[in-house]
């Protein structure tokens, strides 16, 4: 049986010698083995070391922006009173009976996020988050907590400044959101659905956006959001967009969603308008806004007719529809056709992007615009107005009527042609106070007061100083028939 295993065991090592040296000699040819020369794949281990090719980049870490953010964002609770109110009962009034009822609205409860910006207490967050409010409450990460004043709001970038009476307070230095990049990483810092103090991060997907919602609170709104996919939900609102360094970059404002919670964008107001506007509030009372004195046009918000017709698709810049009579544009050469390209050397393409330019100047300042009439490229040194076409400082009072929580306007010849009334005062900036209590909306076109027609806004104002019921009644330029609201004057 051995000498029968022999032959086979033999011929197998002989088989194998033979096929490596075959193995070895192709493999030193030209043929399908290989060649003469050594391939090394360029491999590399998984890592950050600047040592190694394609990652010289150190990695992310959050967590000093988080740890000292986090100290200086608070939790803002306000509280509504109730409020008894007059209003009219039509059903009421076709049978004789006394048409005006008493209603008493509920305590209503709000919350959202604040970041202080000074060791001395002042505290910024968004105007809807503190609007209409009697009392507001501030605490911190530790479970400290005090009362706070609003030294001031602004309804056009959704702003609003408040001041606690507390000392050497962690604070958030404000960044140059100008130099906010897309797809650079951010943190966003707040109370979102009443929870603790919350970190979430995300990236820069977008800039200059505007979504409309402070044009539903004032005429002059300004949105230039930074736009970002760090979650962001009810509460977080008032809270801190910061950079990896721990910055102040923006002031978390909105989302967009379908559901009213997070799905996937978060809009923030960028850093430079808001160090703008709180200044403003803090020494004046008021943000002191400066105008170009035109009405823009864009891509976006014009209508198909304009784009041919003026060749928005096609022109850089931001169309000019139309220039105010006492505009600074006006006084400087800028006319109805040209189209604004940039201010102080800064880009603009939209007019979001050319507001939050103008924004951070103040009625006086002078600022150099580039624009284009025709194919020549022109310059122009505009000295910025306020809104009543002067350089004058805005108080607060003027700013807003403190205790009705709006502005009146008259309206113009044109417009009261276009909406067929003879007479009317529009509600502009309607952010707090009585009027909203009553549900007036931003818009309301008051065309009596008490039965007697109005002409002039002061009609208006000089109705609502005295006391006493009063009766507003008018008409939405966006809702058929006419709408009375009944209120008590001579109480905010």
């Amino acid at each position: 049986m051995k000498r029968n295993l022999f032959p086979v065991i033999l011929t197998a090592a002989l088989t194998s010698v033979a096929t490596l040296s075959a193995v070895k000699h192709f493999s030193k040819s030209n043929g399908v083995f290989g060649d003469n020369k050594t391939t090394q794949l360029p491999v590399n281990y998984v890592g950050y070391n600047a040592d190694n090719a394609g990652f010289k980049a150190p990695p992310i870490d959050f967590r000093n922006a988080a740890e000292s953010s986090v100290k200086a964002v608070v939790h803002i609770k306000t509280t509504i009173n109730s409020r008894t109110l007059l209003a009219r009962d039509p059903l009421a009034e076709l049978f004789g009976d006394n048409y005006l009822r008493q209603y008493h609205t509920p305590e209503q409860m709000g919350s959202g996020s604040g970041v202080v910006i000074s060791p001395d207490g002042y505290i910024v967050t968004n105007n809807h988050v503190v609007s209409g409010a009697d009392v507001v409450t501030v605490t911190f990460n530790d479970r400290n907590s005090a009362q706070a004043k609003v030294i001031g709001t602004d309804p056009s970038t959704d702003l609003a400044v408040l001041k606690i009476e507390v000392e050497n307070l962690p604070y958030i230095e404000f960044g140059n959101s100008d130099e906010v990049h897309l797809g650079e990483w951010v943190l966003a810092v707040g109370y979102p659905l009443s929870l603790d103090a919350t970190v979430t991060a995300g990236i820069v997907s977008a800039k200059g956006r505007s979504l409309g919602l402070n044009a539903q609170k004032s005429r002059s709104a300004i949105e230039s959001y930074i736009q970002t996919d760090a979650a962001v939900n009810p509460g977080n609102s008032g809270g801190p967009l910061v950079n990896t360094t721990g910055q102040l970059i923006g002031i978390n404002s909105a989302i967009a969603s379908p559901t009213g919670s997070y799905a996937g964008y978060s809009y923030a107001i960028p850093a430079n308008i808001v160090k703008k506007a709180t200044a403003d509030i803090i020494q004046y009372g008021a943000v002191q806004r400066g105008f170009l004195g035109i009405e823009p046009k864009d891509f976006k918000n014009a209508s198909k007719d304009e784009i041919v017709a003026h060749k928005l698709d096609e022109t850089e810049g931001v169309f000019v529809a139309n220039v105010s009579p006492t505009g600074g544009a006006k006084a400087a050469g800028i006319q109805k056709g040209d189209f604004i390209t940039a201010v102080n050397n800064v880009k603009v393409s939209t007019i979001p992007q050319l507001n939050e330019q103008v924004s951070r100047y103040k009625p006086g300042d002078h600022i150099t615009v580039r624009f284009l009439r025709g194919s020549k490229t022109m310059t122009a040194n505009v000295e910025l107005k306020n809104i009543k076409g002067t350089t004058a400082v805005v108080s607060e009072k003027s700013a807003t009527t403190s205790s009705w929580g709006a502005t009146f306007r008259t309206l113009t010849n044109e417009e009261q042609r276009k909406l067929n009334t003879k007479n009317g005062v529009v509600v502009n900036d309607l952010s707090s106070g009585v009027l909203a209590q009553a549900n007036v909306r931003n818009g309301f076109i008051i065309t009596g007061v008490n039965g007697n027609p109005v002409q002039e806004a002061a009609d208006v104002e000089k109705a609502l100083s005295g006391n006493g019921i009063i009766q507003l009644e008018g008409f939405y330029p966006d809702r058929n028939g006419m709408y009375y609201y009944t209120i008590q004057a001579g109480r905010e």
